[in-house]
């Protein structure tokens, strides 16, 4: 017997208690008072199985965290939006038997969610933060609810951990600052503890955390699901949301400045963009696994803070989502919309992940005490397009007369009605998974992989998004006052991508560490093997994967992208008209910036309309610039510093830009832009090839020499 390893262990788990142990010396305990020895975990039939209820701990603490605050979600309280409807491609019924993906003559009806997590209801929409992206199916069988973000992982991997992650990142509670932004001590402290958030973390640190527009995000329903077909065959599934205008984002100086110009700036853009009828479109994709391939895998299909590469499970495309219409009230209808995990058809079933199986308990809760009553189901917005009936009766803000003397079941008196239904006559029916496992609270080691993914996203991005991961990182550590704090989160960077955590470490003036002197990952209970559950080296079963970058998820469509025309009285009308038809023939939006508003005269004694005047508008508002010519036009531009600044700003953002004729001297008038070799600056060009660099989003080549000016 090794018993030099045994003292090693035990000497490295003491280690890891008096790391963990409150200064005070108090132990965690329950509401009870009853001393608690792990509350990272849920109780769980095996360490890969199913959470079970009698989990009195997790339902205590979830049950809090869920009735901490009323009205306002706790997260995901910044919402917007909107009606529509979805179509199915061709039919599924080889793997499910759901008819939202059976019959293809349907076309049902929608109400999707976007929000950001971690501020408040009046928190600005261009913060650095995951965005939820849910969707209400009112099917024909009943509502299904896919709610997920985009991003196709999420933090942790225990629904136990959620009231922890949150507490971190929401504004810390001696000062209530910083709000909506997790640049600040607890976040990182809790990050730099519970390794499994590095994944997800990596991905809010990337562009994906600055989406430009709502209708341009991806969106996933995270966990693995099941499907069940006629024959009650199950197949793995996990959910992707494909935007037709491709994936976009800002840079953290436009999102900075863009929440100080115009805070609901996401708000905005979706209900314009719906009311000019530019329906935003998503394709629902798929990812299916056979049962048999569940352990064929480097990571574990039930966590979710690993995604499956598309290489190596395709997303076979299967419908499509448009949202066409706004809703009539805000509060009405997405202030009061009720999203449920445990809303699913039949067809459609759980799997054993963890997070999922305490979401399935948190999001009742959590609606209960933000609506009031056990009926939030009647409020419109949430009803289901199909008869209910059941024996629930009464409680608060009870909105249905029932009728009769029976409400139990069986019953002679009502006439045995409400009755049960057969499983052939579409009735729900739980798969039949075997299990056979030791009550236990224990994360399964298949888990444990916490570098592999992270690694795998950042190798998989182009140079200016690894740029901009680093530049986040540097900004949201240099905010940390905590010295330890930002040497551990540099240690863990440098596991994920040594160049990474160099550059990280430059920014902030500091040296990555060779070593940590106390064990990293701490989301794991007081008697808990420490070895067992630290994460191991990363592996690399995946050089790149082209999807995890915003370059490959590109769109040729320019439409609703918003081109600021800068010009003054006398601009040249033959300029701006052959400009404007070619873009409003794409489909962009022209909008008139001009030193005054009201309108505006071009060199033919017309009068346009001014749809800003320059000093009620900021340059990070717009996708494009183009500046018509016309000499008296260009001097009144010359002589206003903003439109200079304008300008200055979109080259600076890597933004395409358009003069014609005379309107190169407002470009000449700032001594930073280096427009010659610029593949997306044009000087009297042919209008295809703007478009064409306005479908690119940006030319972020022009970073190199753009990214130091001083605006």
């Amino acid at each position: 017997m090794d018993t030099s390893t045994n003292k090693n262990t035990s000497k490295k788990a003491d280690n890891l208690a008096s790391y963990t142990k409150d200064k005070s010396g108090k132990a965690l305990t329950s509401r009870q008072g009853l001393k608690v020895n792990d509350t990272n975990t849920s109780l769980k039939a095996g360490e890969r199985g199913a959470t079970l209820l009698e989990d009195f701990l997790l339902r205590e603490k979830i049950t809090n965290f869920d009735h901490e605050r009323i009205p306002e979600r706790i997260v995901h309280a910044r919402g917007s939006a909107a009606h529509g409807y979805f179509e199915l491609y061709e039919s599924l019924e080889k793997y499910t038997k759901a008819g939202i993906f059976t019959d293809t003559s349907r076309k049902t009806p929608v109400f999707t969610r976007f929000s950001t997590v971690a501020g408040s209801k009046g928190s600005p929409d261009l913060a650095r933060d995951v965005r939820g992206f849910a969707v209400k199916f009112y099917t024909e069988e009943g509502t299904w609810d896919l709610v997920g973000n985009n991003m196709p992982i999420f933090f942790i991997q225990d629904a136990m951990k959620f009231p922890d992650l949150i507490h971190s990142v929401k504004p810390e509670p001696d000062r209530e600052i910083p709000q909506a932004a997790s640049a600040h001590d607890t976040f990182y402290d809790f990050i730099s503890l519970t390794t499994e958030t590095l994944h997800n973390h990596i991905w809010v640190m990337s562009d994906r955390g600055i989406p430009r527009s709502l209708r341009m995000m991806e969106g996933f329903g995270i966990h693995t699901f099941r499907f069940i077909n006629d024959i009650g065959e199950a197949h793995f599934v996990r959910f992707h949301w494909k935007p037709l205008l491709g994936v976009h984002s800002v840079t953290w100086d436009e999102a900075v400045k863009i929440n100080g110009a115009d805070s609901d700036f996401h708000r905005r853009d979706l209900w314009d963009a719906i009311e000019a009828e530019q329906f935003p479109e998503w394709e629902l994709g798929v990812q299916i696994i056979p049962e048999e391939d569940e352990h064929k895998f480097e990571f574990d299909l039930l966590d979710p803070t690993k995604l499956i590469p598309e290489e190596m499970v395709p997303v076979k495309i299967v419908g499509k989502m448009t949202l066409n219409r706004n809703p009539d009230n805000f509060f009405a209808e997405t202030e009061q919309v009720a999203f449920l995990l445990g809303n699913i058809v039949p067809g459609i079933d759980f799997t054993n992940d963890p997070l999922l199986q305490g979401r399935l308990f948190s999001y009742r809760d959590t609606q209960l005490s933000r609506l009031g009553s056990p009926n939030f189901h009647q409020i419109p917005i949430n009803q289901p397009i199909v008869d209910v009936h059941n024996n629930q009766r009464d409680g608060h803000m009870q909105m249905s007369i029932h009728k009769g003397k029976t409400a139990y079941f069986p019953n002679t008196l009502g006439g045995g009605c409400p009755h049960l239904s057969k499983i052939s006559e579409g009735a729900f029916h739980s798969y039949q998974e075997r299990i056979d496992a030791k009550k236990i609270r224990a994360r399964s080691e298949s888990f444990n992989d916490h570098f592999s993914q992270p690694a795998l996203f950042y190798r998989s991005l182009e140079q200016w998004e690894k740029n901009h991961v680093a530049d986040a990182y540097t900004f949201e550590l240099g905010k940390c006052e905590n010295k330890p704090i930002k040497k551990r989160m540099l240690w863990l960077i440098n596991q994920i991508d040594e160049h990474l955590a160099e550059k990280v470490a430059k920014g902030l003036g500091l040296k990555v560490p060779d070593a940590i002197d106390k064990p990293i990952n701490q989301a794991i209970g007081a008697d808990t093997d420490v070895e067992k559950h630290q994460p191991g080296k990363k592996k690399i079963y995946l050089e790149k994967s082209q999807p995890l970058s915003q370059t490959h998820i590109a769109s040729d469509s320019i439409a609703t992208r918003q081109i600021a025309v800068l010009a003054a009285d006398g601009f040249r009308m033959e300029d701006f008209e052959k400009m404007k038809t070619a873009l409003e023939k794409e489909n962009a939006v022209i909008k008139m910036i001009a030193p005054q508003g009201e309108s505006i005269s071009c060199n033919q004694d017309m009068q346009h309309h001014v749809d800003a005047a320059i000093m009620t508008t900021e340059s990070v508002l717009f996708d494009a610039v183009y500046i018509p010519g016309g000499e008296a036009s260009i001097q009144s531009l010359c002589e206003q510093p903003k439109f200079i600044k304008f300008v200055t700003e979109a080259f600076k953002h890597c933004k395409a830009i358009a003069v014609d004729h005379e309107g190169i001297a407002l470009i000449k008038a700032s001594k930073y832009i280096e427009y010659e070799n610029d593949a997306a600056f044009f000087i009297d060009a042919e209008a295809k090839e703007f478009i064409a660099a306005i479908a690119q989003h940006r030319n972020w080549d022009r970073e190199k020499v753009a990214k130091n000016i001083p605006v």
